[in-house]
């Protein structure tokens, strides 16, 4: 067979400038580097939390400040600004992913399929699955695998989501062979956890199982949702550009 034909300096050099072109344009967080994800974050907290700006200028201001007055009066004319503006960067960083985690809760709090949000914030030792299940009145069960065991979650109306996560637990447990399965209901109810509550609390919940047993147990859940009907409902809230926020913070 004939060699296939190179693309020419002029075909390639096109194909790099149209690659370009829809990096910039895109909203997918793969396609961001650290500096547009971090600029995404602080425009889509800004438009929910007008106070980000004035909090980033002190965060980053007051150890900037005092590095360089210290540095005046104690003859560190190099050392002591630089640790200023070290401590001022790092301090500005934890205040807007603070800040983002707060924007974002507050911005789809009450929404269907909002746990994804707090599923999403983390560690990436917690593997999560949306909306493993719903019934037609869209009341959903979410599941996240870690160190805890499965935690199923469970985003609707009480009483319909009784019988769900119920059933839902029996399904996992068979699967599950003694590794825990815990439900959860969220909601600003009694006796249920609140969506910006979420993430700390299944991170609270007791360790049960290591690393590799978490893998075993990955592969069984597999299983099983390769049996369920597809489940005809979005997964998630989130448009894409909230998506590359929030990846970019995960478990901070």
């Amino acid at each position: 067979m004939p060699a296939s034909k190179k693309p020419s300096r002029a075909e390639a050099r096109a194909a790099k400038q149209a690659e370009k072109a829809r990096r910039r344009a895109s909203s997918d967080p793969a396609d961001m580097g650290r500096m547009r994800q971090i600029r995404e974050a602080y425009r889509i907290t800004h438009e929910h939390d007008p106070k980000l700006p004035f909090l980033l200028a002190a965060a980053f201001g007051i150890p900037a400040t005092l590095g360089t007055v210290g540095g005046i009066l104690l003859d560190q004319w190099f050392a002591l600004p630089l640790l200023g503006l070290m401590v001022g960067l790092l301090l500005a960083m934890i205040v807007l992913v603070r800040r983002t985690k707060r924007a974002t809760f507050i911005r789809y709090a009450g929404q269907a399929g909002s746990a994804e949000v707090a599923l999403s914030m983390l560690p990436k030792k917690w593997i999560s699955t949306p909306v493993v299940t719903a019934n037609r009145h869209s009341d959903v069960v979410h599941r996240t695998l870690g160190p805890a065991g499965i935690v199923l979650i469970g985003e609707g109306e009480p009483g319909r989501l009784r019988q769900l996560l119920a059933s839902e637990q029996r399904k996992h447990e068979n699967v599950a062979f003694g590794v825990p399965v815990t439900t959860v209901v969220m909601g600003d109810r009694p006796n249920q956890v609140p969506l910006d509550q979420l993430t700390k609390h299944i991170q609270k919940l007791p360790k049960a199982i290591d690393a590799h047993q978490i893998t075993e147990v990955r592969n069984r859940l597999r299983a099983l949702d390769a049996v369920r009907p597809k489940v005809p409902v979005p997964k998630g809230p989130l448009p894409t550009s909230m998506r590359g926020a929030r990846q970019g913070l995960r478990g901070r």
